[in-house]
């Protein structure tokens, strides 16, 4: 019976160590899209205080262009936002595809979706003195194409 009742005992602490660890991911998880979460905002809205919020102060853009490597820093890229959505914002989509967090880490994947093509951002986040920041981004666009014109 004592057996039995150790068991049941260790198993129920297993149990409830786990969920409080999923907990803890969880909320890792919500406060790393946080940054994220104001870098679509920064974009359907213009303003540029949301990617202020997003970003660290310092880290770069990385993409390829005309077939070349090329960086931007963030106080570059954040200074083309005008205060105002774009024309066509109605048409546009964007969306948190995955967070994936490994303590102070994380990564991630952002679609966005416009009608000229299909951007997919790779973000690298990190954790500084409790508050999770965007410190590079990587992208990827591809253009659509237009049948029949």
């Amino acid at each position: 019976m004592k057996t039995k009742l150790l068991g049941f005992l260790l198993l129920t602490l297993i149990v409830a160590a786990t969920e409080s660890a999923a907990q803890t991911a969880d909320a890792e998880s919500a406060a790393a899209r946080v940054p994220l979460e104001n870098y679509l905002r920064g974009h359907a809205t213009g303003n540029p205080e949301f990617m202020r919020k997003a970003f660290h102060t310092e880290g770069n853009l990385i993409f390829v262009r005309d077939g070349k490597y090329s960086t931007r820093s963030f106080a570059e890229y954040i200074a083309g936002f005008s205060g105002k959505p774009t024309a066509d914002e109605g048409r546009r989509k964007r969306w948190i595809e995955s967070v994936d967090v490994a303590g102070n880490a994380a990564t991630g994947k952002i679609i966005l979706d416009y009608p000229n093509g299909k951007f997919v951002d790779y973000m690298t986040l990190l954790k500084i003195d409790g508050e999770w920041k965007i410190v590079n981004k990587s992208f990827h666009f591809e253009p659509k194409t237009t049948v029949g014109k």
